[in-house]
């Protein structure tokens, strides 16, 4: 597995001068200034681009080109951050079930890790979207957990299951179901080319975008842009050209899409869908 090679300004990018100490306070921050800073976003996979998981690749793109990505980029790049700090430190995977019965048995898609620090075991995850969790999150226990946004909690079968649920509009929703199983690069290899060519996958030729900010989500489905708020009502509304989308995707997203010949026919295809 190759290894970050501009660590100092990926800290830089996180409001860090020099490296932190790797403690569980240093992961809480970096995980919320992480999720604030960089976009989830797939317009390469609604492009039909490829989507390319090695280190250097994502580094370019989320570094440099002033893009996002999804799972398989960020919480790579977020566990190379933080082996190359010292934290004890892996990746593992999950099957996502949001959106329908906990107990589903849906593909292995999923990619995030597990830190442990001074002996206890977290999850750590910085590539779910809109409903990705802006704290790690300790594992051996069930009890909810606040974070700076929802309550999380995690919950176990007795025999290395674990399902990740938030509580939204105080209901408590199944996000993915995880186990502890030692990953090797070809099983993100095998998850990242269903998620970005599969038919079936629900990103292909779709655009999805989410980035946090202090107390809100924002969250993008399509031509469907939306604010939530912990203290208030969401605030949603369709978006009407593909300059809108190009205008939120920047203000608010902080991407830079790609110079893409078929990126304005593409983005007019979502906008006519939703007219």
């Amino acid at each position: 597995m190759s290894r970050l090679t501009h660590s100092h300004l990926y800290l830089q990018r996180l409001g860090y001068a020099c490296a932190p100490a790797p403690t569980l306070q240093t992961l809480q921050a970096l995980q919320l200034r992480h999720v604030c800073t960089f976009p989830f976003e797939s317009l390469s996979t609604l492009l039909r681009l490829p989507v390319p998981i090695d280190l250097p690749s994502v580094e370019q793109k989320v570094l440099f080109d002033g893009r996002g990505g999804y799972c398989y980029e960020l919480n790579q790049m977020f566990l190379a951050l933080l082996q190359a700090l010292g934290f004890e430190a892996r990746g593992i995977t999950g099957r996502v079930v949001m959106g329908g019965p906990a107990d589903a048995h849906t593909a292995r898609t999923h990619r995030l890790s597990l830190v442990t620090v001074d002996g206890v075991r977290y999850i750590t995850d910085v590539g779910f979207g809109g409903m990705v969790p802006s704290s790690p999150l300790r594992l051996d226990t069930q009890a909810a957990q606040p974070t700076a946004h929802e309550p999380y909690r995690v919950t176990g079968d007795g025999q290395g299951s674990y399902t990740l649920w938030a509580q939204v509009a105080e209901e408590w929703r199944g996000l993915y179901v995880f186990d502890l199983q030692e990953q090797a690069d070809i099983d993100y290899e095998i998850g990242n080319w269903y998620v970005s060519t599969h038919p079936g996958s629900p990103f292909l030729g779709q655009l999805k975008a989410a980035r946090l900010a202090p107390g809100v989500r924002h969250t993008l489905n399509n031509a469907n842009y939306a604010i939530h708020y912990l203290d208030r009502p969401s605030e949603k509304r369709v978006l009407k050209s593909a300059d809108e989308l190009l205008e939120v995707l920047g203000a608010v997203f902080g991407i830079h899409p790609p110079l893409h010949p078929t990126l304005d026919v593409a983005l007019d295809a979502l906008v006519a869908v939703e007219a």
